[in-house]
């Protein structure tokens, strides 16, 4: 059965790709943004546009996206995603990106690429979701790693109002490797039925504080405090016909870098158009707003480093990150 066919409980459920999450990820593909580091595409704007850091070539770009589309919709595994990265990293002879020259780097830096645009496609995805269901309630879900982050296991059953302003920064994604995500429910029963507490009905204190370091709120890497999909979910479900069952079989050229945060309007021109023509609308501006995996020590793609949260003695001990293995979330 193709993956937008299955009923989108069941693909949430099972972390199976269902067709919002399709449809987001190919709702950007009209947009390949040549890159130099991951800074250069912020937040909001990965809505509409597609980047791998680093990648400035046109049919580079074009395959990247490519693959990442197989991994997505057809569900392929990392192993499978390194692969077609491999193929593709020999074919258009691209040296110099993050990651080159060791076999650990090489899997670190295919993790990152993986990782990262399956779970922000799978938030906006479900928040699609919620949204058109219309649940009173959005309960915080910790992805129960062995290894936690210890601010996003705190956050674990926290029940609030769908329009509280604790998700704008928290709903998950809350960073490199997170594995967190939002359910919803209609009221305290349904919550509860669903891991939340009822009981549980403001976030702890300090929540909305920024530390200096990441210019998030404690708990959140840097570069994670928005909702992933915020600017596209009132209009996926409209997408979801054209895309979700289209099976690309190419993309466009890029159309030119983000300039000041917005999006370059010109079109792409002399473009391989090998996947369907996907997100035409203009790159519309949002309020900065945010945030499925938690690993704890999963690493930015410039620095190979997490970013600290703040421990100071005047925040709760909830807050506070202790020493842990390698392998988090």
């Amino acid at each position: 059965m193709p993956a937008a066919a299955r009923a989108p409980e069941v693909a949430a459920a099972l972390k199976l790709p269902f067709a919002e999450q399709i449809a987001f990820f190919r709702g950007k593909l009209g947009r390949l943004v040549p890159t130099a580091k991951w800074t250069d595409l912020w937040q909001q704007e990965h809505d509409v546009a597609f980047m791998v850091a680093g990648a400035t070539k046109a049919d580079l770009l074009a395959d990247l996206a490519e693959a990442v589309d197989k991994a997505i919709a057809d569900g392929e595994t990392l192993d499978k995603f390194r692969q077609r990265f491999g193929e593709i990293v020999q074919k258009h002879g691209w040296h110099g990106w993050t990651g080159e020259g060791t076999q650990a780097g090489r899997a670190w830096r295919t993790r990152i690429i993986y990782q990262t645009n399956l779970s922000t496609s799978y938030a906006a995805g479900r928040l699609a979701q919620l949204r058109q269901a219309g649940f009173k309630y959005w309960v915080y879900k910790h992805s129960g790693a062995e290894h936690p982050r210890l601010q996003h296991k705190a956050w674990h059953g926290l029940t609030l109002p769908a329009d509280h302003p604790f998700w704008q920064a928290h709903y998950p994604p809350n960073g490199w490797g997170c594995g967190c995500r939002v359910v919803g429910a209609n009221g305290p029963a349904g919550a509860k039925l669903l891991g939340g507490d009822p009981s549980y009905d403001t976030p702890p204190p300090g929540w909305d504080a920024i530390d200096r370091r990441t210019g998030e709120p404690p708990g959140i890497d840097k570069g994670w405090g928005y909702m992933p999909g915020a600017t596209a979910a009132d209009r996926l479900h409209g997408l979801v016909p054209r895309m979700a069952d289209n099976p690309p079989a190419g993309t466009n050229r890029p159309i030119g870098p983000l300039v000041g945060r917005r999006c370059a309007d010109r079109s792409s021109r002399g473009a391989a158009a090998r996947l369907p023509a996907l997100a035409r609308a203009p790159c519309a501006g949002a309020p900065a707003a945010r945030a499925v995996r938690c690993d704890a020590h999963a690493q930015a793609p410039d620095s190979r480093r997490a970013m600290p949260v703040p421990t100071s003695s005047t925040q709760p001990p909830i807050w506070r990150t202790v020493s842990a293995p390698a392998r988090r979330a």
